[in-house]
This record gives structure tokens, sequence and C-alpha cells, in this order.
């Protein structure tokens, strides 16, 4: 029984970093909806933040974890196919929100009218709902799979490369 520290060790987690990174991106999307309030500078400042992060998280999985999670588990291969379709889905609306932000009074303090606050909380309502049930259907897909891999994954995967820490 090894007592180092060995890159197989730290492999272990990964599937507790997944939902370490869920946490932490569902704790960024309640500080986007909580703290934005609506002004669109402060919207187009959270949404660059949260779904900046998101894309990442989802560009390390599509680009590497999904890959090796394809080859070292062949039998997930439809699983992983469904959230790489999801990835999909929560950019367009990614992409919706963005273009629907800078469209918004560009004057700091000016509040949201009426029609543009029911089309940004309509896109928010449709990520929230989308990016919790992919969430929540990865990692009880996922997690098992990911503990058992014995490759190394992306860095941007970890929590600490979307945090800071």
């Amino acid at each position: 029984m090894a007592t180092t520290s060995e890159p197989a060790d730290r492999l272990t987690a990964f599937g507790n970093q997944l939902v370490d990174v869920h946490l932490w991106l569902r704790s960024g999307l309640d500080t986007f909806l909580s703290g934005a309030g609506d002004r669109p500078r402060e919207l187009r400042a959270h949404c660059l933040a949260f779904c900046s992060a998101l894309t990442r998280h989802h560009t390390a999985e599509d680009g590497g974890v999904f890959p090796a999670l394809a080859e070292a588990h062949p039998e997930l291969r439809p699983v992983l196919d469904e959230l790489a379709r999801d990835h999909v889905q929560v950019e367009e609306i990614l992409v919706r929100l963005q273009a629907l932000l800078d469209g918004l009074p560009a004057a700091p303090d000016a509040p949201l009218g009426t029609e543009e606050a029911r089309r940004v909380r309509g896109e928010l309502d449709g990520l929230i709902a989308l990016v919790e049930s992919h969430f929540t259907y990865e990692e009880k897909k996922l997690v098992a799979a990911l503990n058992r891999l014995a490759v190394p994954l992306p860095e941007d995967f970890a929590l600490r490369d979307l945090t800071g820490r």
C-alpha cells in the first residue's frame, strides 16, 4: 500500500471534483440571479463571469473528460452523447442571453424595461432548468466512473482552475 501521493491517488477524486465544480457553478448561478438586479451593466458582468466558467467547464468535459470516459467505459457512450447534446443546448441559451444583454441600454444606471426583464428572466429560467437537470443527470451517471478513471484529465476540469483556488 502506497503512502505517498501518487498521481493515481488524485485521480480517484475526479467524480468528487465534478460534484464540487457543479456546486460552485450552482452558487455562481445563484449569485448571478440574486446579485445582478435589473441593471444592464450588472447583468452583463454577472453573465460574463458565470457564463465563461460554465462554458470552460463544458469545453473541458467535451474535449477531454468525455473522450477519456468513453475509452475507459464504452457503455457510457450514449450517456456522454446525451450530455454533449445538453452542452450544445446550454451554449445556445448562453449565446441568446449574451445577445439579449448586449442589446440592453448602455447607460450604467438604466433599469430594464418590463419587456426586457421578461425576456431576460425567460432565458435565465430556461438556463436554470437545463443546467440543473444536466448537472443532476451527469452526477448520477458519471461520478462513480470518474472516481475509477485512471488517466489524467484536462486541468480545466478541476475546481481550482475555475475558481482560482
